[in-house]
């Protein structure tokens, strides 16, 4: 038997261990899980990306800065194992304004996948800086310039060092992503003559945001040495790239005033890439070319992310550039901040509850978010209709002496059909008015059939009390008017807590019944199903306890209404009798 105990002891100790989250390090409370989707739904490739810089921008939304260091510098990007650590630099990162921008070498992005992730550790006030911008870029990557408001002079990320030989042109902190270059027709930028930015076998590929003034004849990239130099310029508004002989020109032309994400790939030839599409390819040989190049010589307007890779890229992972970094990418998503230390946000116990809900209590959730949705359309219509008959009423007061002392005999038909149209337009919503319009034509019709006759045009009290029985008939049809699709309320009231009862009865029936069939009897094994069986009745009550405000505020504004209409029945026939009886 004690064998027996210590084998179970072990199984449940192994099962405990494999279910409880493991994480990278404990020192570090706080993570968040990004993930990276290359699906149809968001940054679709056709190809594996190999070691892209994935830029990631952390806000208030995505991110509780509060919890991480001021600087950033207990930032950690962990790969999808929750293991390996994965390179990554910042660029910036303001904790004060809540908002940071980093670099992330992903290992590789697969086509096709959904469910792709890393990991972002933070929340460890001993840790000191992990970022390294040498290391987040792979050896093809010969130059990055990020334009940091901070840098007079651009400087280079990668480990080659290659920073601007000389720069006149204004860095500005409202690129795309950061900090920008801003030119001015004048200034310029030019490039170290470097081995690391020489093309050879592999090709050459050169990449950067831009953002045109105007849509004039401007050089954005000249090189100055070698026997056939790379021109890039725009010309009619369109892209050009010029290599010697060889000439692609764009078929589609650069927008003025909008960011656009432009690459020219060197190999056999030139292609042109325009936010991430082919637009432009020139079939041919091309010379060696060196580094050395000035940038925006005779450009207005803005440039960011200038990088060259001394390699060709392949058409995904520049797609995987263009749409990864502007404001409306769909590569990265942001999962919800987990953590075990103090201020965490924890799990989302909403989404407990909701996962934990059986199909019969889905079933009665619906079936109350239906009465939900048309007791709210009810509420809302009627006391629109409600508040307009009030407001029609008082107007039509105000005119009602005038009004049924101008009934007299002799009336003429279309001056009498004119005026009820007239009014019928005025007090549309009114109800008096309505009860007035059936006794003033029952009042006609008497003086019609009495002129025909020869007889005098006094009323009798058989005429009054007909007429009075007219006007009732019309007032037990406004009531009903107004308390029409009031029972849709009451069911509401009534039946909405017993719905939701019933889905947590049968939830909590459910519960019992799986925890005997399995055998396991914890508060973790009950917990879930009796809270999401009690979701049930909450929902009941969040139909009901609305439903009977409103039923409560419409009853009473009906009730105003009905007794100003019985009130309003004695004195129009009292006027009548006044009037019209001897």
């Amino acid at each position: 038997m004690k064998k027996i105990a210590m084998m179970v002891a072990m199984l449940a100790g192994l099962l405990i261990s494999g279910l409880s989250h493991a994480t990278w390090n404990a020192d570090w409370t706080q993570r968040v899980k990004i993930n990276l989707n290359t699906a149809a739904e968001g940054l679709p490739i056709g190809s594996a990306v190999d070691s892209p810089a994935v830029l990631i921008r952390l806000h208030t939304g995505n991110f509780q800065f509060i919890e991480a260091k001021p600087d950033g510098t207990d930032l950690r990007f962990i790969a999808s194992d929750d293991k390996t650590p994965i390179k990554f630099h910042i660029e910036k990162f303001d904790g004060l304004n809540e908002l940071a921008i980093l670099w992330v070498q992903v290992p590789k992005l697969e086509p096709g996948a959904k469910d792709a992730f890393v990991w972002l550790y933070y929340g460890n006030p001993d840790a000191v800086a992990g970022d390294d911008a040498k290391a987040s870029y792979d050896a093809a990557q010969g130059l990055v310039y990020h334009f940091k408001e901070r840098e007079a002079l651009p400087q280079d990320a990668t480990a080659n060092v290659n920073h601007a030989a000389s720069s006149t042109a204004k860095v500005i902190g409202t690129g795309l992503i950061g900090g920008a270059l801003a030119f001015d027709g004048n200034a310029e930028m030019a490039l170290p003559s470097t081995p690391s930015l020489k093309s050879g076998a592999n090709g050459l590929t050169l990449s950067f945001w831009i953002k045109p003034a105007d849509a004039a004849d401007a050089p954005l990239y000249t090189q100055t040495e070698g026997a056939a130099p790379l021109s890039i310029t725009m010309k009619g508004g369109k892209l050009e790239a010029q290599s010697g002989t060889l000439v692609a020109t764009a078929s589609a032309p650069l927008a003025v005033g909008s960011w656009q994400h432009v690459a020219v790939v060197v190999k056999d030839g030139l292609t042109i890439y325009l936010n991430g599409q082919e637009v432009a390819k020139a079939s041919g040989s091309v010379a060696d070319l060196s580094g050395a190049a000035l940038i925006g010589k005779g450009f207005k307007g803005e440039i960011d992310e200038l990088q060259v890779s001394t390699a060709a890229r392949s058409a995904d992972w520049i797609k995987t550039a263009a749409l990864s970094q502007g404001q409306d990418q769909k590569l990265v998503t942001y999962g919800p901040a987990e953590g075990d230390g103090e201020g965490e946000s924890g799990p989302s116990y909403l989404k407990i509850l909701l996962d934990a809900v059986t199909i019969d209590g889905w079933v009665v959730i619906a079936i109350l978010g239906v009465m939900f949705v048309v007791s709210f359309w009810v509420m809302i219509t009627k006391t629109m209709l409600v508040n307009k008959a009030v407001k029609d009423n008082e107007l039509f007061k105000a005119q009602f002496e005038k009004l049924v002392n101008s009934i007299r005999p002799g009336e003429q038909d279309a001056a009498v059909e004119k005026a009820e149209k007239a009014a019928a337009k005025a007090y549309r919503y009114s109800s008096l008015y309505r009860l007035y319009a059936a006794g003033a034509h029952e009042l006609r019709e008497r003086f019609s059939v009495y002129a025909k006759e020869g007889r005098a045009p006094t009323l009798t009290d058989p005429s009054l009390n007909a007429i009075r029985a007219t006007i009732d008939a019309r007032l037990v049809r406004e009531l009903q008017r107004l308390n029409s699709q009031m029972v849709v309320l009451t069911i509401s009231i009534a039946g909405g807590p017993f719905l939701g009862l019933l889905g947590t009865v049968v939830g909590v029936m459910i519960t019992f019944a799986a925890i005997a069939a399995a055998g396991d009897v914890n508060v973790n094994a009950i917990a879930p199903g009796i809270a999401a069986a009690l979701v049930a009745t909450v929902a009941g009550l969040a139909v009901a306890i609305p439903c009977l405000f409103g039923y409560n505020y419409l009853q009473s504004k009906i009730s105003e209404l009905t007794s100003d209409m019985q009130v309003f029945v004695d004195e129009f026939i009292t006027r009548i009798a006044e009037n019209h009886s001897v």
